[in-house]
């Protein structure tokens, strides 16, 4: 989890769940949003000494948009499009810390679980796009959690290494 792919699709992912039952012009909007703000901070170079404020950002981006779902029309213009400007940048961030230009690239196709989202929400199975970002949600905090707590097996070296 300490890559930059994995988090920024995993963010990706959580936005697509919480724009999926916004209006298609929100949608619009709110790509355009996040295509912009990836491109404007993409050559953004950012101290190393950043790398764990980057992580906790990002897992903390995937709680808030993940609990977007639970709006109840999802969010509206405004809101959607503050969510993107909120995901590209910490998605960007992570990516220039830990990861390649082209990780970019590899996370942005997470976005797209918007798609089946919105017919999940549309054929009024709205609960599984809910469990879905549940999921996101459980795995953010987790992952944000972990750097804070003792060393763990497999996670950190430990006194045996």
């Amino acid at each position: 989890m300490r890559g930059g792919v994995l988090p920024a699709a995993l963010l990706f992912a959580a936005l697509g769940l919480a724009l999926a039952s916004s209006s298609r012009r929100t949608w619009a909007w709110s790509l355009a949003a996040l295509a912009g703000t990836l491109l404007a901070l993409s050559q953004v170079d950012l101290f190393r000494e950043w790398l764990e404020i980057g992580f906790f950002g990002c897992w903390a981006s995937i709680v808030l948009t993940g609990a977007a779902i639970y709006l109840p029309h999802g969010p509206g213009l405004r809101g959607g499009v503050a969510l993107s400007v909120n995901a590209g940048f910490w998605a960007a961030a992570v990516i220039s810390l830990s990861g390649e230009p082209f990780d970019v690239v590899k996370a942005l196709p997470a976005v797209l679980l918007i798609l089946p989202a919105a017919w999940l929400v549309a054929r009024g199975a709205s609960i599984a796009v809910k469990v879905a970002s549940s999921w996101l949600i459980a795995i953010a905090i987790l992952a944000a959690t972990l750097p804070f707590l003792p060393v763990t097996p497999g996670y950190m070296p430990d006194h045996l290494e």
